[in-house]
């Protein structure tokens, strides 16, 4: 793994084809994959394991029960992992319900 700060953020999602309604707070690169927001490691090792014609995996916005976002207090929301390619086609990657934030649907 490698960290790099870049100044050219938005430049650098858009060479990706990340649709504007997709960017979210996090971006990282991944075996020639864009993974923006807070993506489940079991999603991304999904995409490595399927190698889908797509650009990346995307999770807009916070969603409460999402990696690095989980709370004892507050309950999951439901949320969805998208996947996107360079024509701007958007697909549900996985479906998270959000009471049991474990379970997915695919």
């Amino acid at each position: 793994m490698r960290y790099q700060d870049t100044g050219r953020i938005t430049e650098l999602k858009r060479s990706y084809g990340l649709p504007d309604k997709l960017r979210s707070c996090h971006t990282a690169i991944v075996d020639g994959y864009i993974i923006e927001g807070h993506v489940p490691g079991e999603q991304i090792h999904r995409l490595l394991e399927t190698r889908p014609p797509i650009n990346g995996l995307s999770v807009p916005g916070m969603p409460i029960g999402s990696p690095g976002m989980e709370s004892d207090t507050i309950p999951a929301q439901p949320y969805k992992v998208y996947s996107f390619d360079r024509q701007g086609n958007i697909s549900v990657f996985a479906e998270y319900p959000g009471a049991n934030p474990g379970q997915r649907k695919q």
